[in-house]
């Protein structure tokens, strides 16, 4: 009996394909990708060098079996040096309370640090460090930010030193709470993936100026991330440098820059065609007691005009506590005047 033999099944081959030539379309997915690293690439390289990590001591209590007991807690943030001679601007929450601060530089040198000043209002702050020939960042204007501008994160994300995330600004004029419970206006807010660590870091544009001050996410959300202005953050640190410290006086009011249209910039003479409009209005404030409200468009300050959020920043910080301020403001085609008595700044809490 013939035993049964398995016998292979002989498989035609194909001809081996040669390999085709890149289209244009390849070529030109090639290049922009190129484009895009490049672009990456170079702003790590120039504003990296720039970026510290800020390690912070802070002194809290905790409660125990013995009732509360004092201990220190450890914290990490990010910062940007804006002078060679040593101040690093960072995030006021990163920093507030702190009986101890490191900064470890890019070269790896360790320094410790104090506080120059920080002002809760905006959530930025300004340290030093005892060093000179330090490299320090270029600022740009984030006045002139589009929507679906690219924006490049350098920071210390959980800890990770240097690390380097893009994405997109992906809207612009937001309000948001700082840690201290006051309104922060005209914020950026990106898709860039931060997390916590990054607070304090730069945000930058494609050619490597500072246009932001990383500072916020929404836990829990996907993409969606806030930074501070820079045009903000650059009168602030000229004020902390040189003071320590920013009295402005308290309105009360949340806002963000809106464009006017045309005929109404003629009709009511303004000298810009954006003004600020009111997104909200803290109950018992001096603007709640002077009659403001949300949608209220804000045209001048006495004689002084207004056209964007910045410049309410700067009125009431040449402001005194006490003065009366003749508000004008266009409410449904109307324009009015209305009186309000600024006062201090509400306390930060805890304080």
């Amino acid at each position: 009996m013939r035993d049964n033999i398995l016998t292979p099944i002989a498989f035609e081959r194909e001809p081996m394909a040669s390999p085709s030539k890149p289209t244009i379309d390849d070529l030109e997915a090639e290049a922009l990708l190129d484009a895009y690293s490049e672009a990456v690439i170079a702003v790590a390289e120039k504003v990296g060098p720039a970026v510290v990590n800020i390690a912070v001591t802070q002194r809290r209590m905790a409660r125990t079996q013995r009732g509360l007991m004092p201990f220190d807690a450890q914290g990490a943030g990010s910062g940007v040096i804006v002078t060679p001679d040593g101040y690093v601007l960072t995030n006021s929450h990163v920093v507030h309370g702190a009986t101890q601060l490191e900064v470890t530089l890019a070269d790896g040198r360790t320094l410790p640090a104090r506080v120059t000043g920080e002002d809760p209002a905006t959530d930025l702050a300004v340290i030093r460090v005892a060093a000179d020939g330090l490299p320090a960042v270029h600022l740009g204007d984030s006045g002139r930010l589009k929507v679906g501008q690219m924006g490049i994160a350098i920071g210390n994300p959980l800890g990770f030193q240097a690390t380097v995330t893009a994405g997109v600004v992906s809207a612009l004029g937001r309000s948001m709470r700082s840690y201290s419970g006051q309104l922060i206006d005209n914020v950026i807010q990106t898709d860039v993936a931060l997390n916590p660590g990054n607070s304090g870091g730069p945000l930058v544009d494609s050619r490597g100026r500072v246009v932001g001050i990383n500072t916020a996410i929404i836990q829990g959300a996907q993409g969606i991330c806030f930074a501070l202005p820079i045009n903000t953050a650059r009168w602030v640190v000229g004020q902390l440098i040189k003071d320590g410290k920013i009295d402005r006086a308290f309105l009360g009011i949340a806002g963000e820059t809106r464009p006017l249209h045309i005929r109404v910039v003629r009709a009511i003479g303004h000298s810009a065609p954006v003004a600020v409009a009111i997104v909200q209005v803290t109950p018992s404030s001096p603007a709640d007691r002077a009659g403001l409200r949300v949608g209220d468009v804000i045209l001048a300050f006495n004689d002084t005009k207004v056209a964007t959020v910045d410049d309410v920043h700067r009125f009431l910080s040449q402001a005194h506590i006490g003065d009366r301020v003749e508000v004008s403001v266009l409410r449904g085609g109307e324009q009015l005047r209305l009186t309000a008595v600024l006062a201090p700044v509400p306390a930060v809490k805890g304080e």
